[in-house]
């Protein structure tokens, strides 16, 4: 699929400096630009390529036009990486193969519900009274259990596992791997042996969600795990039995939050931090990669570290520690000196 730079100036709202006639076919990253390709510039960190850019047009931002002549058509805008989002959602939609129909190997109960203009994929498996909306995509070897429903337009990618019970929502993609509704991590002390908790309750998933893959979702004790609106999880997210994530929430790799703890809205939560269980995380709240959560967190807070406290004392904090070992010799020296 070819297209002009003026075509692509018409849909990102853009000014033209160069060639408008110049056609590519595909994209490239602005440290390796190649031919017949288009590219972006956003961050004046990567400014540097400009010279050796051999891409034949290149989205802009405005503040970081050169003064010299690129080698491509400058594609001119506000804010570069937004104007390329743009552009990648519509070559990636008219990219996309329409996948219609029920494969022969899948496995469907007689009491499932299947919606209209859905696919269902080899070695898909949805048991009873299992409902699947309209124009959903089942890829191959998804489990979908008894009393689940399935929104409008999901799409449950190879591999999903979703247990008995659960509810997703409208618009969702759940990638490979990911399993929504195990067991919660429950167990108790009887005569020195541990013995399981029933977990009784159900998952419930929002309109809008997506999860990368090989995430985690368990099912609640009693009652539902709730992962609210247009919540994001990157890769090997974990949320424990009974927790609660708020709408437009975004959560990182690695990351796990305990038992019953919620996290409010707004929230961008980086890679590898852990909650510990019962805990409340307010509205708005950042959250640093690798931090370690043990209390309440209030609204708008910025917090990083292990325990997590708030981030400029952090900074300051940490600016003191790297000092340790010279102020320790200081005193060892000045120690020497005294006797």
């Amino acid at each position: 699929m070819t297209f002009t730079a003026k075509q692509i100036a018409e849909i990102v709202s853009g000014e033209i400096v160069g060639n408008p006639d110049v056609t590519f076919s595909g994209f490239s990253k602005i440290e390796d630009t190649k031919e017949k390709t288009i590219s972006f510039l956003s961050n004046k960190k990567y400014a540097e390529y400009l010279p050796e850019v051999k891409a034949e047009a290149l989205i802009i931002s405005r503040d970081l036009v050169p003064d010299f002549q690129c080698n491509a058509t400058l594609i001119v805008v506000d804010d570069a990486h937004q104007a390329f989002v743009i552009l990648m959602r519509m070559y990636d939609s008219l990219n996309k193969t329409e996948m219609l129909g029920q494969s022969s190997n899948s496995i469907i109960h007689g009491k499932a519900h299947i919606g209209h203009d859905c696919y269902i994929g080899d070695y898909a498996v949805i048991m009873h009274n299992a409902s699947v909306g309209d124009r959903c995509k089942i890829y191959p070897h998804v489990y979908i259990g008894a009393n689940v429903s399935i929104g409008n337009d999901t799409v449950l990618m190879p591999g999903v596992k979703i247990y008995d019970n659960c509810s997703i929502g409208t618009d969702c993609l759940i990638h490979a791997g990911t399993v929504i509704g195990a067991d919660g991590f429950g167990f108790t002390q009887e005569n020195g042996e541990n013995v399981k908790v029933p977990q009784l309750g159900n998952v419930i998933v929002g309109n809008n969600v997506e999860m990368g893959a090989n995430c985690t979702i368990d099912k609640a004790t009693l009652g539902s795990t709730i992962i609210h609106d247009d919540v994001k999880f990157d890769n090997l997210v974990h949320i424990a039995h009974n927790a609660e994530i708020g709408a437009h929430t975004v959560i990182a790799a690695q990351t796990v939050v305990g038992g019953s703890s919620k996290i409010g809205h707004n929230c961008l939560i980086g890679g590898q931090v852990g909650f510990i269980d019962h805990i409340t995380v307010g509205n708005n709240v950042k959250i640093i990669s690798q931090s370690g959560i043990m209390r309440n967190i209030a609204d708008n807070e910025v917090i990083m570290g292990a325990p997590a406290f708030d981030f400029s004392s952090y900074k300051r904090s940490y600016a003191c520690f790297r000092k340790l070992p010279e102020k320790l010799k200081e005193l060892e020296n000045a120690a020497k000196n005294n006797k």
